[in-house]
């Protein structure tokens, strides 16, 4: 029963967290937005700065989750896409391992290929008899 209470609670922040970043207001002259409601479960009232420009800790989902008591909260969200995700992940780590051997592998066998080739004319070209 607490996990089914646990998902209750996260879906219900991800729907604030959503709501909050599609409805907020653009100021262009302060270059921030702003909150247009208040989200009691996300700890934000109406009027709070969600981000802006110059020096500015913007909201982060994940310290929510934690003052709210939700552990494994790496399962939930993805990490931030600027650190690196679970795809980059895998495309450095994973993908590269196996790639790499294929590459040299392929390489040798085409650098063995040219030298057995016969030389175009001294290396200007075929010879036309």
């Amino acid at each position: 029963m607490v996990f089914s209470d646990h998902e209750e609670i996260i879906s219900e922040l991800k729907t604030q967290w959503k709501t909050l970043w599609k409805d907020r207001i653009d100021d262009g002259i302060r270059a921030e937005g702003i909150a247009k409601e208040d989200y009691s479960m996300l700890f934000i009232e109406k009027g709070t700065v969600i981000f802006a420009t110059r020096d500015f800790k913007a909201e982060n989902l994940k310290e929510i989750l934690e003052l709210h008591g939700i552990h494994k909260i790496d399962r939930i969200i993805p990490p931030n896409p600027h650190a690196g995700g679970w795809s980059k992940f895998i495309r450095t780590a994973i993908k590269n391992q196996r790639i790499t051997g294929q590459r040299t592998q392929a390489y040798q066998r085409t650098k063995d290929k040219k030298q057995n080739q016969q030389l175009k004319r001294g290396g200007k070209g075929w010879l036309h008899f």
